[in-house]
């Protein structure tokens, strides 16, 4: 039976339109950040359904911005972990939460924050593993995948904003246009569920790009058949390096043709027409061979 979700808060979620500018929030988006604040009422509230906060969980958003997602998120749970690297909207951002719950806040860039440690660190249950909820910069955005990728065994889920160009290369299929290095390496550790798009007119400023709104699910490690991560990813990042080229060519510096038909490969294929299956499968092969 799944867990009932926080009854206690103290205030009904209010998602307002998202500006929050009598909070104090008086500071225009920095471009240099990547900001584009989420102002759009009605996609706020289906974010947080998309979270669905549970009572044990330990969220944790990442870029909070103007608190657009953080206070409904703190009226629905009553408590949430963020990190900020932007030092002017810090002391808004806590004075605005005051009366929504218990907010603490990281004041680092996301990249240098050890997502196993703070799993361990808000941990009090048998399962520590926190879940990442974030409007991600999309200057930012596929070395964060990348960086929470690395700690994927301590989350357990994460639904997040982005591009909705990168979006759909997260969830592409071989055979698809864009189905590159991010869709193998993400769907080799994680389960990948496009959510719901957004408009560029949801946010202040808006983007130049539509965006989109996907949930990530880290498989269980008896369900992740990557037997050496180096290996995968050498293999998936060379494989994928110059697209036009036949893995033969592509894959010339770590695997023989040979190789490549050993572990049941066609080595003139090119890297799109590969699935994730068959990319494990052969980064196996050469980890045995080695």
């Amino acid at each position: 039976m799944a867990k009932k979700t926080t009854k206690s808060r103290k205030h009904a979620a209010h998602y307002g339109d998202g500006s929050n500018r009598a909070a104090g929030f008086d500071k225009a988006a920095k471009k240099q950040f990547g900001q584009h604040f989420l102002t759009d009422a009605n996609i706020i509230r289906q974010i947080v359904m998309a979270v669905n906060p549970q009572d044990d969980d330990r969220l944790v958003e990442i870029g909070p911005g103007q608190g657009a997602i953080t206070l409904p998120l703190l009226d629905a749970h009553g408590r949430l972990t963020v990190i900020e690297f932007d030092r002017d909207l810090i002391f808004p951002l806590t004075e605005a939460a005051r009366e929504h719950g218990t907010l603490r806040v990281i004041h680092r860039d996301v990249m240098q924050v050890d997502f196993t440690a703070l799993a361990e660190d808000e941990g009090t249950h048998d399962d520590s593993r926190i879940r990442l909820v974030g409007n991600l910069p999309y200057n930012l955005s596929s070395p964060i995948l990348f960086h929470a990728l690395d700690h994927a065994a301590a989350i357990k889920d994460m639904v997040f904003m982005l591009q909705k160009e990168v979006v759909d290369r997260m969830a592409a299929g071989p055979g698809s246009k864009v189905y590159g290095r991010l869709s193998v390496m993400l769907q080799a550790y994680c389960d990948v569920a496009p959510l719901f798009d957004v408009p560029p007119e949801a946010f202040n400023p808006p983007p130049k790009v539509d965006s989109a709104v996907v949930r990530l699910v880290p498989k269980k490690p008896e369900d992740i058949h990557v037997q050496d991560h180096k290996t995968f990813a050498a293999v998936v990042r060379d494989a994928f390096g110059q697209r036009r080229k036949t893995l033969r060519n592509a894959l010339s510096n770590i695997a023989t043709a040979e190789q490549i038909e050993a572990a049941g490969i066609r080595p003139d294929l090119r890297a799109e027409q590969i699935s994730v299956d068959d990319f494990v499968q052969l980064a196996n092969s050469l980890k045995i061979a080695a």
